[in-house]
């Protein structure tokens, strides 16, 4: 396949192009799916073809094929350039691919067992296992568990990238997601629901690792008790403890995606919505001093990892808010030259006909120095939100709303009672300077990412540890 692609980056030379990207993908993902106990889905899919890009005179051009052999490959370079050159005649500024730490080697990641080992027959009864502790579990708690969704996914994502300019990498990537959704009833009480992700770059000795009945039990029994148990949250200003999964959640939507240069440029507007930074916003405030907001695709195991980007460009850890300071934006090529620095490799495409874009890989405020028994003796009057049940954040991802499931009153330095639907409503600078303390423990959950148009769903981790606020309002208890 190498061979191939070096043809098809010539080739684009010689027709003509300024600059030439061949990628190879292939993804493998098996699918099984179990909904109120009863098997719903058994899926094996596979897609595996060539993206080519190209400039010409300022403008870019795309094109793919599933089709491998020469005569596709060259018709896909010619539909590419012909992209390109309709769209040059157009161009203003034009686009230029910037200089970058480009990479040669291979990335394999091997699974100590493989996903070939364990048949549909055994995941669908591991998945069918669960369901029938989470239903028990419930019901220990005094609920009823009327809706269940459990999805165990495999994939195997193979690339091999080669540009005109030096670059020339290789990945083999296996990953295993969990995504679970639950939803308890009681007559008297009404419905809770929680939905929780487990994913890692990983083979099936992760999910033996995850104890997936174990979790689910725990997650059921939980899920119960906030449904018989939780009583109207306090009302006004109080301080506040958010769990690894909101403060990861935070994160993600309110510093990752903000800091998307092609969001940055209003290039996102129309598909994944705006950011409220600007092109001189680096170096705002945004934060307290222990604020430190980074994405890391490097991080062995992640559900986002990879060590080169889909331009090529060695991976990094990005330091997307330093000391409550906007440090950097996530960058490719492109939006790099625009803004006079190099890519920090955060170019990522979903599937061999999709164009890379600018994407998070491992977003997570990164640990201080606190234990979680630290955080809560110095809270007089609060809140602890340990995850949450829905949220919604605004296109400029500067308003937003979190409301807690499993939540709990703190008095005295004490964790009492559970709470029912404590509601955070803030602005993301109003919610990162209030951060006064922050914990030593870093725990990550896994998500799909969605971007651009069409839509390109992306692996990723978010995480971050405990996390305490100052003087927060709360609403919500309904």
């Amino acid at each position: 396949m190498e061979g191939l692609l070096e043809q098809v980056v010539d080739l684009a030379l010689t027709m003509g192009a300024d600059y030439a990207e061949a990628r190879f993908q292939s993804d493998i993902t098996e699918t099984v799916i179990l909904k109120n106990g009863v098997p719903d889905a058994t899926t094996l899919s596979e897609a595996r073809g060539l993206g080519v890009r190209v400039l010409f005179k300022g403008a870019l051009g795309f094109a793919s094929t599933n089709l491998l052999n020469r005569r596709a490959f060259k018709n896909a370079v010619k539909r590419a350039l012909k992209g390109a050159k309709a769209a040059s005649r157009a161009v203003s500024l034009g686009v230029r691919m910037g200089e970058a730490d480009l990479g040669k080697g291979r990335v394999e990641v091997k699974p100590r067992i493989s996903f070939d080992y364990v048949d549909m027959d055994a995941r669908l009864e591991l998945l069918s296992e669960a369901d029938r502790r989470a239903v028990e579990a419930a019901k220990e708690a005094g609920a009823d568990l009327p809706a269940r969704i459990f999805t165990l996914d495999t994939l195997t994502t193979e690339k091999t990238i080669i540009t005109s300019d030096g670059a020339r990498v290789s990945s083999s990537i296996p990953r295993v997601a969990l995504s679970a959704f639950m939803t308890a009833y009681h007559p008297q009480k009404g419905a809770v629901q929680r939905f929780f992700d487990r994913g890692e770059a990983a083979g099936w000795e992760t999910v033996e690792r995850w104890d997936i009945v174990r979790l689910a039990r725990e997650e059921a029994y939980s899920l119960a008790k906030v449904l018989m148990e939780a009583e109207k949250p306090p009302k006004g200003v109080v301080d506040m403890i958010l769990g690894p999964e909101v403060i990861g959640l935070v994160s993600h939507e309110s510093s990752g995606h903000p800091g998307e240069a092609d969001r940055v440029l209003g290039r996102e507007a129309a598909q994944a919505g705006e950011t409220y930074l600007k092109a001189d916003s680096l170096g705002m405030r945004v934060g307290s001093q222990l604020v430190n907001v980074v994405d890391d695709p490097t991080i062995k195991g992640s559900f986002g990892f990879y060590l080169y980007d889909d331009e090529g460009v060695k991976a990094r850890k990005r330091v997307l808010i330093k000391e409550g300071v906007i440090n950097e934006f996530l960058q490719n090529r492109e939006t790099a030259s625009v803004f006079g620095v190099e890519s920090n490799g955060a170019s990522r495409a979903n599937a061999y006909n999709r164009e890379p874009i600018v994407r998070m890989a491992n977003t997570f405020l990164e640990p201080g120095d606190y234990t979680f028994e630290e955080l809560v003796e110095d809270v007089r009057e609060g809140i602890y939100i340990k995850n949450f049940m829905e949220w919604n954040i605004d296109d400029r991802r500067f308003n937003q709303r979190y409301v807690g499931l499993e939540a709990y009153k703190i008095e005295d330095g004490e964790l009492k009672g559970l709470v029912r639907n404590p509601v955070l409503e803030v602005t993301t600078v109003g919610l990162w300077s209030a951060v006064d303390a922050v914990g030593k423990d870093l725990e990550f959950q896994a998500a799909y990412c969605g971007k651009s148009d069409p839509m390109q769903g992306m692996p990723v981790w978010t995480g971050g540890p405990h996390t305490r606020l100052r003087g927060i309002r709360l609403g919500g208890g309904t």
